[in-house]
Parts: C-alpha cells; sequence; structure tokens
C-alpha cells in the first residue's frame, strides 16, 4: 500500500502485532522482567498474556525497561536521506525516558547526516489511550493524508484524549511511589479503590477514590460522560488487566448512558499491566481538554 509517510509504534500502544502487521506498520517493544527473566513486549505475537496475568495474580512482581537508544537507531538509520517520511507516535514522556531516547537517537543522526524527514510526537498518552490515537493515525494515512494533516489532528486531539482508570489492587501503586504502604495496607483492607487520569503532561495523578468495585466502574462512567464531547462520532475503547468480566461491566454502563457507536474491550498489554496489576481498568475517549495538573 502506498502512503505519504511510514508509522512507527511502540508496544504501549497496547495495539496487535497482526493488526500492526497488515499495515505496513513499524514496531519498537518495551521489555519486562520477572523471575530473573526478561521477555519482550512483542505486540502480542508470541508473548502469551494469559499467562503473564496469572502469573501477577499469584503475586510475580514484573518490572519493565525502557526502549533505549540503540533500538530506536537501528529503525531510524533506514530514514537517513529517505524522501519518505516517518512518524514516531511515542508513549508518554510523563511516565517513561523512551520517548527522549528516541529524540536522542535522532539527534545522533542528525549531527552526522543534516536534518532528517523524521518526527517524532509525545502522545502524552499510554495503554489502548496511546492505541486509540494510532488507530486514527493509521486510518488517516490509509486515506493518504498528508503528515502534517495528521500532525495538525494530533496536536489538536491527544489533549483531549481522556483516560479514567482505577486499579484493584493498591499495592501496585504503593511499589510506583503514588501511595505509602500503610495507606495501600489500610486502602486494601476496606476495599479503597482510587481513580486516576492523565493530566495534560501525560503523568497519572490521583482524583478521588471510591470504596468497592462497582462503584469504581460507576465512577469511570461518569467522569467519561462528564468529559466526552459528540459521543455520536465516536467508538470507545475499555481496557482490562485480567478481569474481563468487568471491563465487559463497565462497556455496558457507557453504553447504558452513551449514544456512541460502540465500546470495545480489549487487554491490557504487559507493559502497562506490569505497573497496573491485576484487575485494572481503563476507558478512553475524547473530549473536554485535560486538566493541566
Amino acid at each position: 500500500m502506498e502512503t505519504k509517510f511510514d508509522l512507527l509504534v511502540d508496544s504501549c500502544c497496547d495495539l496487535r502485532y497482526d493488526e500492526l502487521e497488515d499495515e505496513g506498520i513499524r514496531k519498537v517493544s518495551m521489555i519486562v522482567q520477572m523471575n530473573d527473566k526478561e521477555y519482550l513486549d512483542d505486540f502480542q505475537k508470541t508473548f502469551k498474556l494469559n499467562w503473564f496475568m496469572e502469573q501477577i495474580k499469584e503475586g510475580a512482581t514484573p518490572t519493565t525497561s525502557q526502549i533505549n537508544i540503540g533500538t530506536y537507531l537501528d529503525v531510524f538509520k533506514d530514514y537517513i536521506n529517505s524522501e519518505k517520511p516517518l512518524l514516531y507516535v511515542a508513549f508518554t514522556s510523563g511516565l517513561s525516558g523512551s520517548y527522549n531516547n528516541a529524540l536522542s537517537a535522532l539527534k545522533m543522526i542528525e549531527d552526522e547526516h543534516g536534518k532528517q524527514l523524521i518526527t517524532i510526537v509525545d502522545s502524552k498518552a499510554a495503554c489502548l489511550g496511546e492505541g486509540l490515537l494510532v488507530e486514527h493515525v493509521i486510518s488517516f494515512r490509509r486515506e493518504k493524508k498528508s503528515l502534517d494533516e495528521v500532525l495538525g489532528w494530533l496536536d489538536e486531539m491527544s489533549p483531549r484524549l481522556n483516560s479514567w482508570v482505577t486499579v484493584d489492587d493498591l499495592d501496585y501503586l504503593e511499589r510506583g511511589g503514588r501511595i505509602s504502604k500503610r495507606s495501600a495496607v489500610i486502602g486494601g483492607m476496606i476495599r479503597i479503590k482510587p481513580i486516576i487520569c492523565m493530566n495534560l503532561a501525560g503523568q497519572l495523578i490521583n482524583v478521588g477514590k471510591v470504596r468497592g468495585r462497582n462503584k469504581s466502574i460507576s465512577r469511570l462512567v461518569a467522569l467519561t460522560q462528564e468529559t466526552i464531547e459528540n459521543p455520536e462520532e465516536q467508538k470507545l475503547i475499555v481496557a482490562h488487566a485480567g478481569d474481563e468480566v468487568a471491563g465487559q461491566k463497565l462497556r455496558d454502563e457507557l453504553l447504558n448512558v452513551l449514544p456512541v457507536k460502540g465500546v470495545d474491550v480489549r487487554p491490557m498489554g504487559p507493559t502497562i499491566a506490569s505497573h497496573t496489576g491485576d484487575g485494572a481498568l481503563a476507558v478512553f475517549s475524547f473530549g473536554r481538554k485535560r486538566q493541566a495538573n
């Protein structure tokens, strides 16, 4: 398929390998470490996601590594003096150093070879929120829209991508330094569920808490309802970490109150699930501009 630009994505977008491969999309992967072994987050090409979530449920505590400069150099060198532009839609710089590593790799190439037709965009998004942006870019690319048109859309709509998240296991927030160990223990005892969003800088911030799973799902629905714009033009995405039943419940509640085209329920990938733990839920939609902090 002839297109006006090539597209590079990373595995934090949580889209599947076959979906991307069919569109000729280039891919770079995060690394997941667990039980003294390393695994490539390869967009579920070979990575066994169900097995991974079972390991987490049994107490495994995976960690992840950002994409290194060398990985980006391996891709970017193919575009030295190329007449076809490359666009990389990157995992938010608010949660990872990968975006800055990509900038460093590009600078190294341009210091030696001069200005190149490589554009790196900080999505300020994660998980299937990043994936939702990428899916729109893929659609525009298929329609043969210009790179400038796509960049204009990303500039306008990325700040309007709302991500509402809840986690089921507070220990993962404690591990990430977002709450104290004492708060995690007490919160777990009384079934506290935090409500989290991604701010304008692409960082996760706590915006509230409720007691119990059902109330956390209802709160995600209410927040989406409050912030969404033009719902009749949108197909939303619900992401879940190992709890498809809860994801379907969230989908059904959204469909009960919003006149959207539909709601897809999809699994979070291993890099994201490593930091949310089992049972996390998220819903992604376009609407009101995100809060700054």
